[in-house]
């Protein structure tokens, strides 16, 4: 799951006139501008896993996003090409052209775990592939948001070996984005995107509750009006469980997700085979009125 929030100004690469913000709750956030066209990419968790829609497919924090937007501005144009099991690359290969060619003045990008998962990891060709992704994009005038991804040990204990090279892999998006000029949400900076509560039960995604901290901290980031600077709020003291409980989760976990998910590796298959983008072009996200009559709500 994961997001920071911030204002601090970092100048980008010599030359280029760009500037990288990351984002710290500390300082307040960029004044917000109005946006017409918002185009989201990325893999899973930009898709929306695991937030169910309650129509069989996924909501996801770009979806809450948008309507958030949609709801201050009383419209917005939207399109989603995330597809999941993407890595950085594929995203760069496959969603680039689509976004490029829809010219959004919004843009958020969420792509990095499946290039954590894979055999091998070069952060130096990730951020090569982030920059590429990301350049042409402000370049071209838009506001681009990402974001690190955290310490994903307490969700996910098998990824505590991982951890170096997670460490890696956002030193690796925060160069590029400061290269580039697009702004950094810091969530790795905050403890409690690593709590187990905020990711759903495949312990890869996260939950409702996880997406719509997430849509909050980019939110903030923007500074959108009534955004709340406490999305990285710890929660309460979990309540114990006992070993039993406790072996009863991780069996049921092995059994209904790691093991499916090793075999269906090593056959070299993708969960994102076959699957194309659920919203492939710029549709309108209509603001919802209110009861005084004025525009509110949340949905997409």
């Amino acid at each position: 799951m994961a997001p920071d929030s911030s204002g601090a100004r970092r100048r980008g690469a010599p030359g280029r006139g760009l500037d990288c913000r990351v984002i710290r709750e500390t300082e307040p956030s960029p004044r917000a501008r109005r946006f017409e066209r918002y185009v989201a990419l990325g893999d899973s968790t930009a898709e929306g896993l695991d937030d169910p829609d309650g129509r069989g497919g996924y909501r996801g924090w770009a979806d809450r996003l948008a309507a958030r937007v949609a709801d201050l501005q009383g419209g917005l144009l939207y399109a989603n090409l995330a597809v999941r099991g993407r890595t950085a690359r594929q995203v760069r290969d496959e969603q680039l052209p689509a976004a490029l060619a829809l010219r959004p003045d919004l843009v958020t990008l969420a792509c990095g775990t499946n290039d954590l998962l894979r055999r091998r990891f070069d952060p130096e060709r990730y951020a090569a592939d982030v920059e590429a992704i990301q350049r042409p994009l402000v370049e071209g005038g838009a506001t681009l948001l990402t974001f690190t991804l955290p310490d994903l040990g307490p969700v996910l204990p098998l990824a505590r070996p991982l951890g170096a090279r997670l460490r890696a892999m956002n030193d690796a998006l925060r160069d590029a984005t400061r290269r580039c000029g697009a702004r950094l949400v810091d969530v790795a900076a905050h403890p409690v995107a690593s709590d187990p509560r905020l990711w759903s039960d495949d312990r890869l995604h996260a939950n409702a509750e996880g997406h719509a901290r997430i849509a909050e901290a980019l939110a903030h980031a923007l500074g959108l009006p009534g955004a709340d600077p406490a999305w990285h709020a710890p929660l309460g003291a979990a309540p114990g469980a006992g070993a039993g409980a406790r072996l009863a989760a991780e069996l049921r976990w092995w059994r209904v997700h790691l093991l499916p998910w090793l075999w269906r590796h090593a056959r070299g298959r993708s969960s994102g085979d076959g699957r194309g983008p659920k919203r492939p072009r710029l549709a309108p996200v209509a603001a919802r009125p209110a009861a005084d009559g004025t525009c509110g709500g949340r949905s997409a």
